[in-house]
């Protein structure tokens, strides 16, 4: 199902050009305490080209590796031989360039930018076995295949500590290591450890992973940290793909705003001795946190390939132990290749309500910013392919811009839960909100803008359900934290605050009530079919033969989509809202029932 993907195969990752970042000159020895710089991206999913947002006869570009060349350049130079470039996963999934090569791309811009180190992510397994297709439904064919291609590829290890064989217990074969790295910088030893959320096996395709386990985090950390302090490591830093939210993060000590009590990321901390760890680089809910959780400083950015994070850390060299009160946190620190010149912002939330953006250079600790050559011709190749794909014209338009909503009805969700309804005549569609992953701008539409909204290679699945099975299905769906499931067909009623038992009442389309004895015909995506996003205990339940995954069909959910637009040839529209609303049942939410990040896939 992966249409493209043996395109770039033969072209990319099967030699990696010997391209790195590094310094021009050795600057003069630090003084006094020992400066260590971890330098912190999470959820990169795939983009490694820039991103250009226009503005009248202005372009702000932002993003990429080229431009993060630059930028980690001026801060190997600023602390020479003291910096550690740390990912806390989800590499892959998301872009035409990371889908079509099977990570490939990722992986030699990831080479190019001599990165120390990755967590495993979720989305690290979504390409299944290497070639076209992305779900392990044979037994001859090798779940991790397209993976096990993408670590030998890698000049830096991808690390996980917390994953094991189902049936042995054991570490898998494939697997190297034990998921710890000891590296060396400016005479201190940092101990690394790697983790993959346990939630895995419901935000990436499940039988993918059905082999594995994912242990719980905290214990996992402590024997990580336990057994590097062991091998002499003076500093112990997690790599951890979980993660959290917070509103505010202008106080490091302030977790009033943060999501305490459901982010896994701060329930992993309070597992922990306070001193078990010295930084944690966090990842996989598309958050920000610059923190200090139970004495140990986190930080996670928005991902995307526009953002990166800093935790210095300042070490005494005679007792080798961090100083905490020199720790500095820098949040959410842009890639900008271009900015505003009156705002100094590449922002597009920032810029969009400007009457004049003029473009000027970008600039970081005083230093302009020139995306990397050497990294712009590395990935050249790969972009020139994807092009063609990305630019091809579906002779349609969008009006007016369609955006997502993670946590509300989008017109985005219920066009394309509309869309794929009208595809297989169905009573029903439901789609998870963490599978869209752009928004669809207005103008004319594009391939690959269609791609980055649905770039997950999905089937389309169908089901036959009574009311009664429908009932329970969405009372799941609605209550699995994973945001405001899109739905056509069908209106809901929701609590506002996600709970277990969110969901109120469902009727069909116009308010008829829904006949629990009656069966419907309900259209999803495989990946919900297959038990994702918290549904693998209803799904369970229900017959094998009321369930069409759609192995056998031509065309994926996104080429079916793209299929039933042609033939339509009507301009996107958002629907009339009303399809979900919600009870004004108390007060706001608090931080602790906030919803999960977009970590729902597939």
């Amino acid at each position: 199902m992966k249409r493209f993907a043996v395109i770039l195969l033969l072209c990319i990752g099967c030699v990696t050009p010997q391209v790195t970042v590094t310094p021009d000159e050795k600057p003069a020895k630090d003084a006094g305490p020992l400066r260590i710089t971890l330098v912190a991206t999470n959820d990169q999913h795939g983009w490694v080209m820039g991103q250009v947002e226009k503005f009248g006869a202005s372009e702000i570009r932002a993003g990429g590796s080229a431009v993060m060349a630059a930028y980690l350049k001026i801060l190997r130079g600023n602390n020479f031989g003291g910096v550690v470039l740390l990912d806390a996963g989800d590499l892959f999934q998301g872009t035409l360039a990371a889908n079509l090569s099977e990570g490939a791309a990722v992986i030699d811009a990831m080479n190019a930018l001599s990165y120390d180190v990755a967590a495993i992510g979720n989305h690290e397994f979504d390409y299944g076995p290497v070639g076209p297709v992305s779900v392990a439904t044979q037994p001859n064919v090798d779940p991790f295949g397209a993976l096990k291609a993408r670590i030998a590829q890698a000049k830096f290890p991808l690390l996980s500590a917390n994953i094991y064989e189902e049936a042995s217990g054991r570490r898998p074969a494939w697997l190297p290591g034990d998921g710890l790295l000891m590296i060396e910088r400016k005479g201190i030893k940092i101990g690394i450890f790697g983790l993959t959320t346990p939630q895995t096996p419901v935000t990436t395709v499940p039988v993918n992973v059905a082999t594995l386990r994912f242990s719980p985090l905290a214990p996992e950390a402590l024997t990580a940290a336990k057994q590097l302090r062991e091998k002499g490591a003076d500093i112990v830093i997690g790599v951890v793909h979980a993660g959290g939210k917070c509103a505010k993060w202008d106080n490091p000590d302030d977790t009033s705003s943060c999501d305490e009590k459901t982010g896994e990321v701060f329930d992993m901390m309070r597992g922990l001795p306070p001193g078990t760890l010295d930084g944690v680089v966090a990842g996989h809910t598309h958050g920000v946190i610059a923190h200090n959780i139970n004495g140990t400083p986190v930080t996670e950015t928005y991902g995307l390939g526009r953002f990166f994070s800093t935790i210095e850390l300042f070490i005494d060299p005679v007792t080798r132990k961090v100083i905490p009160s020199k720790t500095v946190m820098t949040p959410l620190i842009p890639l900008c290749e271009t900015v505003d010149q009156e705002s100094g912002s590449c922002d597009p939330r920032v810029l969009r309500g400007k009457a004049n953006v003029v473009a000027v250079q970008a600039s970081f600790m005083g230093q302009p910013i020139v995306p990397d050559e050497k990294v712009t011709a590395l990935l050249s190749p790969a972009l020139q392919q994807v092009a063609k794909l990305q630019n091809e014209s579906l002779g349609l338009s969008v009006p007016k811009t369609l955006g997502r909503d993670y946590e509300n009805e989008s017109g985005l969700g219920s066009f394309l839960a509309d869309s794929l309804r009208g595809v297989e005549k169905a009573d029903i569609a439901l789609m998870n909100p963490g599978g869209l992953r752009a928004d669809l701008k207005a103008g004319d539409v594009t391939y690959g803008a269609v791609y980055e909204v649905l770039p997950f290679d999905n089937a389309i699945s169908t089901l036959k359900l009574t009311g009664d099975e429908l009932m329970r299905l969405l009372t799941a769906a609605y209550g699995s934290r994973k945001g405001v499931f899109q739905a056509s067909g069908i209106e809901v009623k929701l609590s506002r605050c996600p709970t277990a038992d969110r969901l109120k009442t469902v009727t069909l389309e116009g308010g008829k009530p829904l006949d629990l004895s009656k069966q419907y015909r309900v259209v999803m995506p495989d990946f919900l079919a297959r038990g994702g996003d918290g549904l693998a205990p209803i799904l369970s339940t229900i017959e094998p033969d009321q369930v069409d995954l759609g192995e056998n069909r031509e065309l994926n959910l996104r080429d079916a989509l793209v299929d039933f637009w042609k033939k339509k040839k009507e301009p996107f529209a958002s629907p009339r809202s009303g399809r979900v609303s919600f009870l004004q049942d108390g007060d706001k939410c608090s931080p602790g029932t906030k919803l999960d990040g977009q970590t729902g896939s597939p």
